[in-house]
């Protein structure tokens, strides 16, 4: 059995993963542009280091996923350029397909899935993904908790966890809307 620290560094390189892979299926980009792309998505949340980026390029590197290339540089050394391969984007598209159930809870998570979730074409494949969000923001759930019951906002002691709790709802309330609305639209066929 993993222990916790390797199994919240096992999620972290799996969304990297998933930031790689769908950035460069949007094109070609050198070691620098990438980091940048996944900074400005994941912001200071979840921010990359070298340490972790590079050494998850190249272990989809060494998978076939990617391909590297050197390319000459505005100065005068060469730029190690990432293009996505056919089998990195059979692989993107499976995570895009079957997101892990952390990549469906964890919003930040989702976020990156849904960065990307345009290269899923499959209007139906799209369409199950975002109701295996709406189906876990459907379920009662709280910060707080009393004897296994979710606090509600009126019932907490404080008016700081009543503002997370009111803030929590209407992010959901309003995620739940947008995502019926796009089912809707993907099961209409457009």
């Amino acid at each position: 059995m993993a222990c916790p620290s390797n199994r919240t560094q096992e999620g972290v390189e799996n969304v990297l993963e998933l930031s790689i892979l769908g950035f460069l299926h949007e094109g070609p980009l050198h070691g620098y542009e990438l980091k940048e792309r996944i900074r400005g998505l994941s912001g200071h949340v979840r921010p990359v280091s070298d340490g972790s980026l590079y050494p998850a390029i190249n272990r989809l590197v060494g998978a076939g996923l990617v391909a590297e290339y050197s390319e000459p540089g505005a100065g005068a050394a060469p730029r190690r350029m990432l293009s996505l391969m056919d089998k990195g984007r059979a692989r993107l598209r499976e995570r895009l397909r079957s997101p892990k159930p952390v990549e469906i809870s964890d919003t930040q998570r989702f976020t990156v899935v849904l960065a990307f979730l345009r290269h899923l074409e499959d209007p139906a494949a799209q369409a199950a993904v975002l109701k295996r969000r709406l189906a876990l923001l459907e379920e009662p759930t709280s910060f707080f908790y009393e004897d296994g019951v979710p606090v509600r906002m009126e019932d907490a002691g404080d008016p700081f966890r009543q503002g997370m709790l009111r803030v929590a709802r209407a992010a959901g309330r309003e995620e739940r809307a947008w995502l019926r609305e796009v089912i809707g639209q993907l099961e209409e066929g457009g």
